[in-house]
């Protein structure tokens, strides 16, 4: 199936420098929603390519928001006030959209959620109570992703015990997910940042790594051999995690992938081109909008007041049993999971859009219900009652 081309896609420029840009792949109420991420070469394909991206999360967990991404170029390591001077910038060009609702940022990468409300208060937009609070998407999307290792290792027969685990990009998704696999007793030997590659294949000391946050904590880790970042890859693995940039996996060395199992945290990690060539080596891909779709199913659930335990149970049992389920009916009818999860995200995506256009009186009720719990207006404990068994019904699908 073909997609859809972006709804809108903007560049904005100051002067002659190209600052960021703004894709909407998709709408659901005339509303869009997805990150807004600060790194130094952004460009608009990888912006599109990540809107789309929201557009298949949102279907696959039924969460009715349309898809879109925006990109700043910038150094995420630089000091904050420059930082939020480019964030500013940005925000005043793109202000109409904000205004009107039709584009909704969240933090991603480079930036927390404290950097969209100051962007979006610079420019007279003002923020909700309860809008913008939470900072665990990363988290949240480990544990989507960790999900994904111990299904896609149960599927192939894989003992995670005696498994070795390579998680490329070790910032908010990737250092989360050596935390989560660290306590499963699951043995990571290599992490990289942009700054290059740790490899120890006896394991590397996760706690550690995980107390040291930033990207040059591969050059003060001396218990490990220093590679090249792209290098991490091919690393005689049983479990490869992309946690980074988009398309680090490509036609160039798919071949040369040793892992047996790819949980991907990233969004679009693996091109097109890439996809084939590891099916044929009986490398067991699991769909990146599934494996990390937790961030954006676990930040709704905390904006809805639930405890942090109550989202873990649901992503690791509710979607785990989904994603043990989507790789049994990929077996059976002999189809890639990506083909057969993407098809079920557009045909919810879909329904959602059909059910916006011709809203009922109780999704009225509850678009209004929704409204004053982002003022405040509502107990928590009330919506955090009244919404489990409906994240818990999206998460199980």
């Amino acid at each position: 199936m073909e997609p859809p081309h972006p709804q809108l896609s903007i560049t904005v420029k100051n002067g002659g420098e190209i600052l960021g840009h703004l894709v909407i792949d998709s709408t659901i109420g005339g509303r869009a929603c997805g990150g807004l991420r600060l790194v130094p070469d952004v460009d608009e394909p990888e912006i599109a390519g990540l809107a789309r991206a929201m557009t298949l999360k949102f279907g696959y967990v039924s969460l009715p928001q349309g898809g879109g991404k925006s990109g700043v170029r910038g150094d995420p390591e630089a000091p904050r006030e420059e930082r939020r001077q480019r964030l500013v910038a940005f925000a005043h060009a793109i202000a109409p959209l904000l205004r009107r609702g039709l584009y909704a940022p969240f933090s991603d990468m480079g930036i927390d959620n404290t950097d969209i409300r100051y962007m979006l208060q610079a420019v007279g937009l003002p923020v909700k109570r309860r809008e913008l609070r939470g900072n665990s998407s990363g988290y949240y999307t480990a544990l989507s992703v960790m999900a994904g290792i111990q299904r896609g290792a149960q599927h192939i027969g894989l003992n995670l015990s005696r498994a070795t685990v390579a998680i490329e990009g070790f910032g908010k998704v990737g250092g989360a997910l050596g935390g989560l696999l660290d306590a499963a007793g699951i043995k990571v030997v290599a992490i990289s940042t942009s700054r290059g590659t740790l490899y120890n294949p006896r394991g590397l000391d996760l706690k550690r790594l995980c107390a040291e946050p930033g990207r040059a904590l591969v050059e003060r880790y001396t218990e490990a051999e220093h590679l090249d970042r792209t290098a991490l890859l091919e690393l005689p693995v049983d479990v490869l995690c992309p946690c980074a940039r988009h398309n680090t996996i490509h036609a160039s060395n798919a071949w040369r992938i040793a892992a047996k199992l790819i949980s991907p945290g990233a969004n679009n990690p693996i091109t097109p081109e890439a996809e084939p060539i590891l099916a044929e080596r009986s490398v067991l891909c699991l769909p990146y909008f599934v494996t990390n779709c937790g961030g954006a199913l676990g930040g709704t659930m905390e904006f809805a007041m639930h405890r942090r335990a109550t989202i873990e149970r649901v992503i690791e049992q509710q979607l785990g049993a989904r994603i043990a389920r989507l790789l049994k009916e990929s077996a059976r009818q002999k189809r890639s999971p990506r083909q057969l999860a993407e098809e079920e995200s557009r045909r919810r995506f879909a329904a959602m859009q059909q059910a916006a256009e011709h809203a009922s009186m109780k999704a009225r009720l509850f678009a209004l219900g929704l409204e004053c719990h982002r003022r405040g207006w509502l107990p928590g404990g009330l919506m955090r009652t009244l919404s489990l068994s409906y994240f818990e019904k999206r998460a199980g699908g």
